[in-house]
C-alpha cells in the first residue's frame, strides 16, 4: 500500500480509523484470514469519500459487515478492507418502520422490533450478521427473508453517488440481490413490519434460538452454511447421506451436529477450508451428480 495513498486519506478524513496489516483472523466468524493492508472502519458520512478516493486512486477496495459469511485468505487481502460496522449502527423506530444503517447487527434489530412489538424480523434474531451483509444476501432463515420486510435501501452506485432502490429493484431472490450484480454499497435500508404482542414475539425468537443451539454448532468458529440449497435438496443432508459427518482437513471439519456447517475445531487454515470444501463437493457429486455451491465468500488470493 503506497504511503502516498494513505497520507491522502488521512488528509481527506483526518478522524478517519485506520490500521495497517490487521489480521483478518480478528474480524471474521471463522477466526480465519491473513492480514489486510489497510483496514478502515468509517463513519457513515465517511464512506462516500473512502470509496471515490480508492476508485479514483485505482486502490482496490472490499466491502465487509460483520464477518460472517466470509472466508479470507491466508495470503491476506491486497488493497483495503472497508468495515461498514461498528460506525454505522444508528436506527430509528417510527410506528410499524425501522430505519436503519448498515452496520446494524441483525440481531439487533429483531430485539428492538419485539421491544416496540414489531413483528416480521423473529426470522432474524439469530442470524449473525450485519443489516448491510443482510441485504446483499436476501438473508433469510425459518420461512422468513429479507426480501419480505425491506421497502427500500440507500446505495453507493458504482460512480459513487447515493442511490434510492426500492423493492422491484433489489432483485432479491435466494441468497441473491442486485449488489451481486452491481458494485453498489448498501448504506441504509428501510423495513416495514407488522404490530404484534411483545411476549408473543419474544416467545418466537427465543423458540428460534433453542433450534438453533439444538441444531447447529454454534460452540465452534464458522461462516454459517457453507454451500447453498441445491434445488429440490438439502445440502446438510447430501454431505450427511455422502458420509463426510466429520470429515477433516487440517483444522477445518465438517460439522457432525450439523454437516451443512465447515467449522475451525483449532487453527484451521484457509487452504483447510477450501481444500474440505472442494472435496465434498467433489464426493457429494460422485455419490449424487449434485454439485454444491458455495455459499461462503472467499476473499483475497487463493
Amino acid at each position: 500500500m503506497s504511503r502516498d495513498f494513505i497520507l491522502r486519506l488521512k488528509e481527506l478524513l483526518p478522524d478517519l480509523s485506520i490500521s495497517e496489516q490487521e489480521p483478518m483472523s480478528k474480524h471474521t466468524t471463522f477466526r480465519i484470514g491473513g492480514p489486510a493492508d489497510l483496514y478502515i472502519t468509517p463513519k457513515a458520512n465517511q464512506i462516500a469519500d473512502v470509496v471515490n478516493l480508492c476508485r479514483q486512486s485505482g486502490v482496490p477496495f472490499f466491502i465487509i459487515g460483520n464477518g460472517s459469511n466470509l472466508l479470507v485468505s491466508d495470503k491476506g487481502i491486497r488493497g483495503v478492507v472497508i468495515e461498514i460496522g461498528k460506525n454505522c449502527r444508528e436506527f430509528q423506530v417510527e410506528g410499524p418502520v425501522i430505519k436503519a444503517q448498515a452496520g446494524v447487527a441483525l440481531a439487533a434489530l429483531a430485539a428492538q422490533a419485539c421491544r416496540n412489538g414489531l413483528t416480521g424480523l423473529e426470522f432474524a434474531s439469530g442470524i449473525p450478521g450485519c443489516l448491510g451483509g443482510a441485504l446483499v444476501m436476501n438473508a433469510g432463515a425459518y420461512g422468513g427473508e429479507m426480501k419480505q420486510v425491506v421497502t427500500e435501501v440507500v446505495c453507493l452506485d458504482e460512480e459513487g453517488r447515493e442511490k434510492i432502490l426500492l423493492p422491484d429493484e433489489l432483485e432479491f431472490g435466494y441468497r441473491h440481490s442486485i449488489f451481486m450484480e452491481k458494485n453498489y454499497i448498501a448504506l441504509s435500508a428501510t423495513m416495514k413490519l407488522e404490530e404484534g404482542d411483545a411476549q408473543v414475539i419474544r416467545a418466537r425468537m427465543d423458540e428460534l434460538s433453542a433450534q438453533r443451539r439444538a441444531k447447529q454448532p454454534l460452540e465452534f468458529p464458522s461462516a454459517g452454511s457453507t454451500f447453498k440449497r441445491p434445488e429440490g435438496y438439502f445440502a446438510g443432508k447430501l454431505i450427511m447421506d455422502a458420509g463426510l459427518a466429520g470429515y477433516q482437513v487440517g483444522g477445518a471439519c465438517v460439522s457432525e451436529k450439523h454437516c451443512g456447517f465447515v467449522i475451525n475445531v483449532g487453527d484451521a487454515t484457509a487452504a483447510d477450508v477450501k481444500q474440505l470444501m472442494a472435496d465434498v463437493d467433489r464426493i457429494v457429486k460422485d455419490k449424487f451428480g449434485v454439485g454444491l455451491e458455495p455459499e461462503v465468500k472467499l476473499i483475497g488470493d487463493f
